[in-house]
């Protein structure tokens, strides 16, 4: 059994994830990460893997799927054990082991857990007009893995959020025509997005929802969308659909762990603990009662840092948890 435990096993394979256990090997910690996607990751892996990164620390702007491949090349370095496609479900401490069970029966055991599960289980909001559901897949898009697959078409964009307006930003100079629809006349995106966007080439009908998905069965032709203002009908030729009108977010079984949950955040203190000995959270997931919440990839790199060192003092209570700069350690 003593061969099966892990010092640290940490839930979640997102930025936060990957960079905690990239600093878990750097003070040597025998380390697993898990993670309910087939990908590490997370949602800048799923949600948008082709758009740019501006705020990451020492790049000017990085691709996102090269960030993700940046973190796993860092993390990875210290061979961790990865299990991936398994969701956590159940979270128990037995004589002083953290037990994790999943959704396939399996069972993992550990000194200390760190939750970086980010939001939880995500799902797009669908778009709700008619004909939409008929051409998921052939058409219809809510994620972008390659934008490629928008080259020379025409495509409507639909939203207002900064995946809406990024994306557009983006793939302009990829698609033939773009066209983004927002229900409203004010953007939820960051200003000088919105800016850059009124500036471009971009037609931005403002007030305009989707009514009808039209096509031949096989692909869309064009699209109905209306003012809401007025419900006048415009038919635009279009080829695809960018769907970005948000996501739901649920942490799930997380729930259920006796973690003290405020909302869709696990509570924590300044030194990343939950209520439950050798549990820390970090990352979009973790919310302290008096702290400001910012859920940036910054900050979830320092909390990785944070919750790694004091985890490593918790398991080890003859270790430091400020282990001295990386430049002086020992590898």
């Amino acid at each position: 059994m003593s061969e099966d435990v892990y010092d640290l096993t940490i839930i979640g394979a997102g930025p936060t994830g990957l960079f905690a256990a990239f600093y878990a090997g750097l003070r040597q910690m025998k380390t697993k990460v898990i993670d309910a996607l087939e990908e590490p990751g997370g949602q800048v892996a799923v949600l948008y893997p082709e758009k740019y990164i501006f705020d990451v620390p020492g790049f000017t702007k990085i691709l996102a799927k090269d960030l993700v491949k940046n973190l796993v090349d860092q993390a990875f370095q210290y061979a961790p054990t990865v299990v991936l496609g398994e969701r956590v479900t159940t979270l128990q401490r037995t004589d002083g082991t953290i037990v994790l069970g999943t959704e396939k029966g399996a069972k993992h055991y550990s000194k200390a857990v760190l939750v970086a599960a980010g939001v939880g289980a995500f799902t797009p909001n669908k778009l709700d007009a008619q004909g939409a559901g008929d051409y998921e897949g052939k058409g219809v898009y809510y994620f972008v893995k390659d934008k490629a697959v928008f080259k020379d078409k025409k495509l409507l964009i639909v939203g207002g959020g900064d995946s809406a307006v990024d994306w557009a930003l983006n793939i302009k100079d990829t698609a033939s025509k773009i066209t983004l629809v927002h229900r409203r006349d004010v953007f939820r995106a960051h200003e000088g997005s919105v800016a850059e966007l009124m500036k471009s080439e971009v037609e931005v009908r403002l007030f305009n929802e989707v009514r009808r998905v039209i096509g031949d069965g096989n692909r869309i032709q064009q699209v109905v969308v209306f003012d809401n203002r007025t419900q006048a009908e415009t038919t635009l030729d279009i080829d695809a659909i960018l769907v970005n009108i948000g996501f739901r977010a649920d942490l799930g079984p997380i729930k259920n762990w006796g973690l003290e949950i405020d909302g869709r955040e696990v509570r924590m203190n300044g030194r990343m603990e939950t209520n439950i000995p050798g549990v820390y959270a970090a990352g979009d997931i973790a919310g302290a009662p008096d702290g400001v919440k910012l859920n940036l990839i910054a900050t979830g790199y320092a909390q990785a840092a944070l919750a790694v060192n004091v985890a490593k003092a918790y398991i080890d209570p003859s270790s430091k948890i400020f282990p001295g700069h990386s430049s002086e350690m020992k590898r």
